[in-house]
């Protein structure tokens, strides 16, 4: 099948999209992350609506947070600048813009907004935008010189399982993600990857051991901060899959396994993404307890004890 029928079927898939106000930012959240050097910094992130992302992989969701066709110049720099009438006190060390989609994308963040997008985020020491490897180029570069901060690009490598990595539909390939990661470290740019758990085509059994092996490659390649992210249903694509026994919703002591396992690379900062934690399958006796475990490992970085349930019988 070709990529352009891969991209119908997904799309055909996919629920009604609730409208979307391009001059109206989802929200934002406040909340504090370790860094690689053992601090604690404050981070705001501000989610912001636009242009969908083009690439269309098999288990995205963010699809549902942005507007159809390009975004209007203008739109995010209203957006970003509500959010920032929102903050008290002192202002935050980072800055995450998250637009779900590609910020190096002139469809999703038109070149008329960067200027603006820079002058706001000039209180900020850091700056976090998310951006398909594909997309990392001069403009990364020219936008790094331009904020008065130090700048970080979030990028989803997913996995490197080379069945899955394949059929994600994400059109990228190792050598692709590597010369990215290449060019920012190069030229100062923090690297961020997110990894997935429970990727659709890799066998449940073999899920969380993928999941750390990418864990480790991004690492080796030079990412400061790796967030390992549950794969969550509701696309349409992703029930598609598991109806065929390609995909297995990950569970919550999955993850708990998953980032315990991926301690180990100290070079880096990596956390489970608890994002919807609650919607992962688990054992209701120790669910709220073991969430807890992972918000305090994420914080720390440090190995805790185990959770042991007599219900469900883990340890």
């Amino acid at each position: 099948m070709s990529a352009s029928a891969v991209d119908q079927r997904i799309r055909s898939l996919r629920p009604p999209k609730v409208p979307v106000d391009p001059y109206r930012a989802h929200g934002s959240l406040l909340e504090e992350e370790r860094r690689p050097d053992g601090t604690i910094e404050r981070a705001l992130t501000a989610f912001l609506a636009g242009a969908e992302c083009p690439f269309t992989c098999s288990f995205c969701d963010l699809w549902r947070w942005t507007i159809d066709g390009p975004t209007p110049p203008g739109a995010l720099t209203r957006q970003l600048e509500s959010v920032l009438q929102t903050v008290d006190g002192a202002v935050p060390n980072r800055l995450k813009i998250y637009n779900a989609s590609n910020f190096f994308d002139q469809r999703a963040v038109p070149p008329e907004d960067v200027l603006g997008i820079v002058t706001l985020a000039a209180p900020f020491a850091a700056v976090t935008v998310e951006s398909h490897a594909n997309t990392i180029g001069p403009r990364a570069l020219a936008f790094a010189r331009q904020i008065s901060g130090r700048l970080e690009v979030a990028v989803g490598l997913e996995t490197i399982h080379p069945v899955a990595s394949a059929e994600l539909n994400k059109r990228l390939d190792l050598a692709q993600f590597d010369s990215a990661a290449h060019l920012l470290r190069e030229n100062g740019v923090d690297l961020r990857v997110f990894v997935i758990l429970g990727a659709p085509h890799v066998p449940a059994q073999e899920s969380g051991a993928w999941t750390v092996r990418t864990v480790e490659y991004a690492v080796e390649r030079g990412a400061s901060v790796v967030s390992i992210i549950p794969v969550r249903g509701g696309n349409g694509e992703m029930e598609r899959l598991e109806a065929l026994g390609q995909f297995t919703p990950p569970m919550l002591l999955q993850l708990e396994e998953a980032l315990d396992a991926s301690l180990q690379f100290t070079s880096a900062v990596v956390t489970a993404d608890l994002w919807d934690v609650e919607r992962l399958p688990g054992c209701e006796d120790c669910r709220s307890e073991r969430i807890a475990r992972l918000r305090r490992v994420n914080l720390t970085g440090r190995a805790e004890s185990q959770i042991s349930c007599i219900k469900c019988g883990a340890a």
